[in-house]
């Protein structure tokens, strides 16, 4: 008996989740798990062709999923599909993302306005959409996706690191807001994953090299190992958990 209460405290049944970006890769893989953990989950992203066939995976496994095409930095797209949910989702997670890997002289102001209001400015406005029917339904759970590049930096990647630094910060500024009506907020900075995103990346010899050495365990991270650190947030095992930033990296932020 004590093993199953230990359980329910990271069981989402009766809760529903909108997960952005989640057409792919870590953004994938977090739905799949809060849907595994018993929650309905909405797929976000710009593909509906693509979200449509994720749902269909997530349906041939027994889950509930359904489709939420839509652009985040379409502000008024989202306060459309905000408003034909009818009901505010308890768990947001705020992980669409964008990358740019220049340098400052090759990027531009523009170009680091982009970066910023995908991976920063849209997740500032669809938490505010969701946390009116948060806060009328008691309570809820905001977990943004951040990234190791917001407190530590590399050379070349400036738009980046300041949009995902900008999202961190974020996340302790809204945790401090909404605590008082039952809302937490926190973070998941993920260090060098394969996703799809990292393609190009994943066969480089230079990077298994550099993880190979800068990394404890030496190897890129699963997309399916993101999965149990968002259960666990956004479940009521972490009740007393907010304003945080869970680093799953392998290590690589700990070690000289």
């Amino acid at each position: 008996m004590t093993h199953l209460a230990h359980l329910a405290r990271f069981d989402l049944t009766g809760r529903t989740a909108l997960v952005t970006g989640a057409g792919r890769g870590l953004g994938f893989e977090i739905a799949r798990a809060l849907a595994e953990a018993g929650a309905h989950v909405w797929l976000n992203g710009r593909d509906a062709g693509r979200l449509e066939g994720r749902v269909e995976v997530l349906a041939g496994e027994g889950l509930s999923a359904a489709a939420a095409p839509f652009d985040v930095t379409d502000h008024a797209a989202a306060a459309r599909w905000f408003e034909m949910a009818h009901s505010a989702p308890d768990i947001l997670v705020n992980n669409a993302t964008l990358r740019d890997r220049r340098p400052t002289p090759e990027l531009s102001p523009e170009d680091v306005d982009r970066l910023v209001a995908v991976n920063a400015t849209a997740a500032y406005a669809l938490t505010r959409l969701a946390v009116p029917g948060m806060i009328r339904s008691g309570g809820g759970v905001v977990l943004n996706i951040a990234s190791i590049a917001g407190p530590l930096a590399g050379g070349g990647d400036p738009g980046y690191t300041l949009a995902k630094g900008a999202l961190t910060a974020l996340t302790r500024s809204h945790a401090v807001e909404f605590a008082a009506q039952g809302i937490r907020v926190n973070a998941i900075a993920p260090g060098f994953f394969a996703t799809e995103a990292n393609e190009a990346w994943v066969g480089n010899a230079t990077v298994g090299d550099y993880l190979a050495t800068r990394s404890p365990m030496r190897r890129w991270g699963r997309s399916e190992e993101i999965a149990a650190a968002a259960v666990f947030l956004c479940a009521p095992g972490a009740s007393y958990v907010t304003g945080h930033v869970l680093t799953v990296d392998g290590g690589m932020s700990v070690k000289m």
